[in-house]
C-alpha cells in the first residue's frame, strides 16, 4: 500500500477507533460475569452491603446490588474493560477498588475489605442524605452544574466529615470555567485526605490530578505537568492516574505526552489492554506504524474478542501490507 494512502487510512482509522471506544464506554454491556464478596478486616462476610459498579468511561453504565447472607455479590451482562467497584455498609467506611473484566474468560473473584468507621475523615453522619448525593451526580451528568452544587453543598453540610464530595464540587466549578474556585476545593480535598489512612492517598492523588487539569485548561502547561507528576508520585501503583493524564493530553492533541503516560500505565499494569489500544492510536497519529502495530498486537493478545479487537485487527492488517 502506498505510504500516502496508508497515512490517510490510518487517520481515518483513528477516528473510527475513537468512536468505537466511546460507544463501548457508553454501554459497558456484554456477556461477562463478575462476582465477589464484602468482608470486614478479619475476613468475616458483611451481609446487606451495597455494591455499586461503574464502567470506567464517560457516561459509563452503573449497576447496584446488595450482598447475600454470605457477603457475596454478582453482576451479569458486563462489557470488557475497567470497572470501579464500591462497597458500603452501615458502620463501615465505603471502599472503592478497580477490577478489569474480560468477556471470554472467567474473571477472578473480587473481594472488598471494609474498615469500621472511626471519628475523623470520611465519615458519613447522615446516611439518609445519600439520595441528595445521587441527585447531585445526576444533575452533574446532565450539565446542570449549579443545581449539582446545591445538592453537593447540602450533603456536605450534613456530613462535614465526608470530604470526598469536595472532588465533585471542584468538578462543578471546573466545568463552569471557574478554575480558581475549583482549585480551592481540590486543595481542600488534598489537605483533608492527608489525615485519612483508609482512602487518603488515592483521593489526594485524584485531587492533585484535578488541579493539573484546571491549569491545563488555562494553558498553564508547566503547572499542569507538575501537578500530574505529583499525583502519580502520591499513588504510584494506581494505573488509572497516568492513564487519565494520558487521555487529557490526547484530547489536547499533545500526542507525545499522551504516549508517555499511556506507557507509564502499561508499566504499572502490563496486562491491562486499554493503554496498549490507546498508545497505538497515538503512534498512528505520529505516523509510527511499526510501534502502532507492536501495541495493537499486544492489545489483541490481551483482548482477543471484542468490537475494538475487530477494529484493531483491520488496522493491523492495513499497516502490515
Amino acid at each position: 500500500m502506498h505510504k500516502r494512502v496508508l497515512s490517510k487510512f490510518a487517520a481515518g482509522a483513528v477516528i473510527i477507533l475513537l468512536a468505537a471506544g466511546l460507544a463501548i464506554g457508553q454501554a459497558g454491556r456484554g456477556v461477562a460475569r463478575m462476582g465477589g464478596d464484602v468482608v470486614d478486616k478479619d475476613g468475616k462476610p458483611i451481609p446487606g452491603a451495597k455494591v455499586t459498579i461503574v464502567f470506567d468511561q464517560p457516561a459509563g453504565s452503573t449497576f447496584e446490588t446488595t450482598t447475600n447472607k454470605k457477603g457475596e455479590w454478582v453482576f451479569m451482562g458486563l462489557g470488557t474493560g475497567n470497572w470501579f467497584v464500591t462497597a458500603a455498609a452501615k458502620g463501615y467506611l465505603p471502599v472503592t477498588v478497580n477490577a478489569y473484566v474480560r468477556q471470554l474468560e472467567k474473571n477472578p473473584k473480587v473481594t472488598v475489605k471494609l474498615v469500621e468507621k472511626a471519628a475523623g475523615s470520611g465519615v458519613v453522619q447522615d446516611e439518609a442524605t445519600f439520595q441528595t448525593l445521587e441527585e447531585g451526580n445526576a444533575f452533574f451528568k446532565d450539565g446542570k452544574y449549579d443545581t449539582a452544587l446545591t445538592m453537593y453543598d447540602e450533603f456536605l453540610a450534613k456530613n462535614p466529615g465526608a470530604y470526598q464530595v469536595l472532588l465533585n464540587i471542584g468538578d462543578c466549578y471546573r466545568e463552569k470555567g471557574e478554575y480558581d474556585k475549583a482549585i480551592e476545593k481540590y486543595r481542600q480535598l488534598v489537605e483533608q485526605a492527608a489525615g485519612d489512612l483508609a482512602m487518603g492517598k488515592n483521593l489526594g492523588a485524584k485531587g492533585l490530578a484535578a488541579i493539573g487539569l484546571c491549569f491545563m485548561k488555562q494553558g498553564k502547561l508547566a503547572e499542569a505537568q507538575d501537578y500530574f507528576k505529583k499525583s502519580i508520585e502520591m499513588a504510584p501503583q494506581d494505573e488509572n492516574l497516568p492513564y487519565n493524564v494520558a487521555e487529557i493530553y490526547f484530547s489536547s492533541q499533545n500526542i507525545d505526552e499522551a504516549i508517555r503516560y499511556f506507557e507509564m500505565a502499561i508499566q504499572i499494569k502490563p496486562d491491562w489492554p486499554d493503554p496498549y489500544y490507546r498508545v497505538a492510536l497515538g503512534y498512528l497519529n505520529k505516523g509510527d506504524n511499526a510501534k502502532a502495530a507492536e501495541n495493537l498486537e499486544k492489545f489483541i493478545k490481551l483482548e482477543p474478542e471484542t468490537e475494538r479487537t475487530a477494529q484493531a485487527k483491520a488496522i493491523l492488517e492495513a499497516i502490515k501490507k
